[in-house]
């Protein structure tokens, strides 16, 4: 058995539907502005722009949800709702037609983001790392397997704030789906077992405060639920 010098860091893990099992994490890519309304209310352009991808450490996932305290060092915290894609088989520059064969399944999950550090980093030129990758940043429900769920292609994707629906849209409005995502990523690295792909949020981002209640759900993927914690 290895022997470390200090204690062996927990490995993050999300529970698997139907099952005890769990689906270890072991990174997390994230695609930006990929529903054309999403891109255009952050000032992109869907109809030239190819994937761009950036990443939040597989210790920012908060399995399946629930209380969690409010982000320091931000006073403009915001949801992203999104369909997860858990990487099964690994490769590198995995053509699409091949590419869902590499999915082990889905979930649904946030890509919460603190905003204002997040506009302060594009105004300088500077990396999103602090905005996107902070303590508790990735919410994520169970695992669903394609063995019962097959692959979304199509099907409702919605977010509520205390009950009012804030964004909606449908997964077939991914201007780059799953195969293609893949596909992509895999040219730029290679994708292991344990990856997981936050493939994109629809439009109608916005802003959370101390106290709110937030229900996301997707088709195939289930609904997930957090509540922000009154200061």
């Amino acid at each position: 058995m290895t022997e470390y010098v200090i204690p062996q860091p927990p490995q993050p893990s999300l529970a698997v539907t139907g099952t005890e099992a769990r689906f270890p994490v072991r990174r997390i890519w994230c695609v930006g502005q990929n529903y054309a309304e999403h891109a255009r209310e952050m000032g992109g352009d869907p109809d030239r722009a190819p994937p761009f991808f950036f990443a939040k450490p597989g210790d920012a996932v908060v399995p399946g949800g629930g209380a969690l305290p409010f982000p320091v060092k931000t006073a403009n915290l915001h949801y992203e709702v999104e369909l997860v894609v858990a990487i099964g088989t690994g490769g590198r520059d995995i053509p699409a037609d091949q590419a869902l064969s590499h999915v082990y399944g889905y979930a649904l999950g946030l890509d919460m983001t603190r905003r204002d550090l997040q506009a302060a980093a594009k105004k300088a030129g500077r990396p999103w790392a602090l905005a996107k990758g902070f303590d508790q940043s990735c919410p994520i429900g169970p695992v669903a397997p394609v063995t019962t769920i097959g692959h979304p292609e199509r099907g409702p994707i919605a977010l509520s704030v205390n009950g009012e629906i804030r964004q909606q849209g449908d997964v077939s409005d991914m201007i780059w789906p799953v195969a293609d995502i893949i596909s992509q990523l895999s040219a730029f690295v290679a994708l292991a077992p344990g990856d997981l792909i936050m493939t994109g949020t629809p439009a109608g981002v916005g802003p959370v405060q101390p106290g709110d209640v937030l229900h996301a759900r997707c088709v195939g993927a289930g609904t997930l639920d957090v509540t922000y914690e009154s200061a």
